[in-house]
């Protein structure tokens, strides 16, 4: 199994934007074969503040299924149509378990 984190600085004006487009990929990337999970995920403040990143926790069951993913049409849709939205290129973040 493979897992990654991603992780984008978004512009903070457009961060409400830039969910709704995540949100509505969300059904078609959980569909893909090999999805074990596809998750958004925004940094946690007491205080109820949203910082400007978002956070994709993702499990894969093998690397291949990832970079299928990553290849994917709807996928370089989705990094064209938000790269204005974010400040610099995300950090990702590929592991395997330490369990094994």
């Amino acid at each position: 199994m493979i897992h990654v984190v991603a992780r984008a600085s978004i512009r903070p004006e457009m961060l409400d934007d830039y969910l709704e487009i995540v949100r509505a990929l969300l059904p078609t990337v959980r569909a893909e074969e090999g999805c074990l999970r596809y998750e958004p995920c925004l940094d946690y403040a007491e205080d109820g503040s949203r910082a400007p990143y978002v956070t994709m926790l993702e499990s894969w069951k093998t690397k291949a299924h990832l970079d299928a993913h990553l290849a994917s049409a709807h996928m370089k849709a989705f990094i064209a149509e938000v790269a204005p939205m974010r400040l610099g290129k995300s950090e990702l973040r590929i592991l395997t378990s330490a369990e094994n």
